[in-house]
This record gives C-alpha cells, sequence and structure tokens, in this order.
C-alpha cells in the first residue's frame, strides 16, 4: 500500500513539474529577465512592445517590460511615481516631462517616424491634377503651401477638377489629424503648417502665434470630433471610415506593409514640408534610462523597431532593409524638408488656440 501512494505522490509531483513548465510556456516565461521596468509609452509603439520576438530580445538582456499607453501630451497629466519611463512620441512632450521630474540629458531617442498623409488613389489623383500633389506609383509628396492656401481658402473637394468620379469626395478639403491638445502627431501637424504659413521659420514668439492662429484653427475646427491617438486614427482609415486624407506616423503605415497586410489603393504623401517625429525616453529611474539606451544601440532591437516601421537613429541600413519590398509605398531616403519643432510652451499655446481654446 505504501509503494502504491509513493508511486502516485511521485506522478503528481511529476505532473505538477510538467504542469508549471507548461504554464511558463503559455504565459511567455521571461525565466532569463532579471529586471522589470514599468512605462508609459505612446499607442503607436504598443505593437512593437507587445512583439514576441521583441519580448524575447529584451529578456536576453536581462528585461522584462510592461507598458500602458497614452497620448503623448496627455502624458504630462499622469503620476509617474511607480514607472520607470515615459516614452512619447517627440521631443517636445518629452523635454516637459524631464523638466517636471527633473530627469537629466540628454535624453534617449532610440529611433523616430516622419509624419506622412495616407490617402486613397482617388483622392491623391484629384490633389496630384489640381496642383496639390505630385504622384509616383503609390508614394507621393504633398505641396504644403499649395494645400494650406486651399484649406485657408475653404475649397471643397466638389470645387476640384476630377473629384466629380468619386462619390466619396465631398465636403471641405482637410487632412484629418489627432487632437494637438493631447497628441503628439496632432500637435507637429501645427508645427509643420505654421512654419510653412510663417515663411519657412519656427514659431517662437507671441506674434508669430497670433500670425499663424487664424489658418491653424481652420485646419482643425473642420474635423469636428477628433480622434485621441494616431493608432484609432489609422484603423479608421484601414477599415475605409472617415476622411479620405488622414495624418499618420510613417511606421504606422511601413508595419502593416511589412507584415504583409493590404489596403485598397493606398497611397502614400510625404508633405513637401514635415516633421520628424523624434520617439524619445524620459528615464525616471536608472533602469528606464538603461533601457532607452539599449534599444537604440542593441543590433537585434534595433532590427526589429525597423521591422515595426521605425528609422532607428544614426545607421538606416536597418530601415532600408526591413522595407526594400515597400519602395512603391514609402521612401527609404528623405528628401523633403523638416522643419524646426517650437518649443513645448509655444507648441503647447499653439494647439489651444487652434481648438479655440
Amino acid at each position: 500500500m505504501r509503494r502504491i501512494a509513493g508511486i502516485v505522490l511521485a506522478v503528481l509531483l511529476i505532473g505538477g513539474v510538467v504542469a508549471a513548465v507548461v504554464a511558463g510556456r503559455d504565459t511567455g516565461d521571461t525565466s532569463t529577465a532579471t529586471k522589470t521596468v514599468r512605462g508609459v509609452i505612446g499607442s503607436e509603439k504598443a505593437e512593437f512592445f507587445a512583439d514576441p520576438e521583441v519580448v524575447k530580445a529584451l529578456a536576453a538582456e536581462g528585461y522584462t517590460v510592461k507598458t500602458e499607453t497614452s497620448g503623448s501630451w496627455a502624458m504630462d497629466g499622469l503620476d509617474l511615481k511607480g514607472y520607470d519611463f515615459a516614452f512619447p512620441s517627440s521631443k517636445a512632450p518629452a523635454d516637459e516631462l524631464a523638466e517636471k521630474y527633473r530627469v537629466r540629458e540628454p535624453l534617449p531617442r532610440p529611433f523616430y517616424s516622419p509624419l506622412v498623409v495616407v490617402a486613397h488613389r482617388g483622392a491623391a489623383e484629384v490633389l496630384s491634377r489640381n496642383g496639390l500633389a505630385t504622384l509616383d506609383k503609390d508614394r507621393g509628396v504633398l505641396d504644403m503651401e499649395a494645400y494650406l492656401k486651399a484649406a485657408e481658402a475653404g475649397r471643397t473637394w466638389q470645387q476640384l477638377k476630377g473629384a466629380e468620379k468619386y462619390g466619396e469626395l465631398s465636403g471641405l478639403l482637410y487632412i484629418a489629424t489627432t487632437d494637438p491638445t493631447s497628441s503628439s502627431s496632432g500637435a507637429l501637424y501645427l508645427a509643420a503648417a505654421s512654419n510653412v504659413a510663417n515663411d519657412g521659420r519656427v514659431v517662437a514668439n507671441e506674434a508669430d502665434i497670433k500670425r499663424t492662429a487664424p489658418l491653424l484653427h481652420e485646419l482643425i475646427s473642420v474635423q469636428g470630433a477628433q480622434q485621441p491617438s494616431s493608432d484609432a486614427a489609422f484603423r479608421d482609415f484601414v477599415s475605409g471610415v472617415g476622411n479620405p486624407l488622414v495624418l499618420v506616423y510613417e511606421s504606422q503605415v511601413a508595419a502593416l506593409l511589412a507584415d504583409g497586410q493590404k489596403v485598397d489603393d493606398l497611397v502614400v504623401l510625404y508633405p513637401d514640408t514635415t516633421v520628424n517625429s523624434d520617439h524619445t525616453v524620459v528615464p525616471v529611474t536608472d533602469e528606464g534610462r538603461a533601457l532607452g539606451e539599449l534599444l537604440g544601440t542593441d543590433p537585434e532591437l534595433r532590427r526589429l523597431a525597423a521591422r515595426h516601421g521605425f528609422r532607428p537613429q544614426g545607421s538606416a541600413k536597418e530601415f532600408t532593409a526591413a522595407t526594400a519590398g515597400l519602395t512603391t509605398y514609402l521612401t527609404p531616403r528623405l528628401t523633403v524638408r523638416q522643419a524646426p519643432v517650437p518649443t513645448s510652451e509655444v507648441l503647447h499655446e499653439m494647439a489651444r488656440r487652434a481648438r479655440g481654446r
């Protein structure tokens, strides 16, 4: 009897070990990781941090990363106590957070992404026919000065030559963006537009703000309700909902295409005056800083960032390799003008007035 009980106990113990191993596999066991770091990130980076290969690469370097998403500008209203880092989509909100939490410079900036406008083929061809864009296969360049003049004049799609062929092109001509008071992409859109409206100079004082405010208000007010994040806006576009012109990050388009997904009649327009979104880590702890630096230096993490559409800082080889089959849509080497971004204080005021506050 004791022998039978011993055998049963042994079987149960072995079963328990097997169950523990299986449970570890099912939950993505990261037993090699030695440090858990927590961060608040922009929604456009959520899929990157959730990628099993990224999780594995981080674990190999001793990290388990747990994240929550937030609009980049909205991060300023969060209490980062208990977090190791914040990871907004651009430098301006990062600088504001760094000042608030007295974080030493320089801040890690592992990768970046330019702003682009996604359009359906019909809309892109109408813009091209009316001198607002030039096209080359599935990509093109948006003439920002011409577009802003059309928007300022209140032009409608029906007033543009060739628009009558497309029933979905009606109403005011505008680019749909995120809320500039809470989302980085919306705020950076104002930075680029204001630079063009201010004769190629960065908006730097009250006179500049006052000069450009009416146009920026027009660009935002015609949109009505705005999405809180570029991720939601891009998903709406992909599903065929909403405006025919939507401002997103190039990384979102590149990641979707690299994953083999198709978007019917997609055209990617690079504004001829744009702003690069420098994804900047604000390290609240030493672990957060070490992680931020690792994202920019580890070869495997740089490769994976490029696969998710981001452009790693420095060498362009990872992005070029990741998008080698996508050049009908994407421009590996950027030739458009990069506008400087106003200070966070000025950008906040521009966004506030653009929203009519």
